[in-house]
């Protein structure tokens, strides 16, 4: 009985450390280009070459952006990208 429940917990573990990477959430960041707060929405894969959705506080509207860089520096990440609706760069400070 005691070798059950000890594998219960230590199946319910393996589970919830495998299955919590999937879970994912908004980026939160400032958009210095702009002077306003952004977020980079759930689902969006934030690599060089990619496409994603930024949502701007400022605007509230939703921007299509292409990721042209990503630099981590200690707690935040700087993601360059280009904006397709104003076809500017813009330098995102993502937390």
């Amino acid at each position: 009985m005691k070798i059950n429940r000890l594998f219960y917990y230590a199946a319910s573990l393996i589970a919830v450390l495998f299955l919590s990477p999937v879970m994912s959430h908004a980026w939160d960041g400032y958009d210095y280009d702009s002077g306003s707060y952004v977020e980079i929405e759930e689902g969006n894969l934030v690599r060089p070459g990619q496409d994603i959705e930024v949502y701007d506080y400022g605007t509230g509207e939703y921007k299509d952006m292409e990721v042209q860089s990503i630099h981590s520096y200690g707690s935040s990440t700087e993601v360059e990208v280009y904006d397709y609706d104003s076809g500017e760069y813009r330098t995102l400070d993502m937390e």
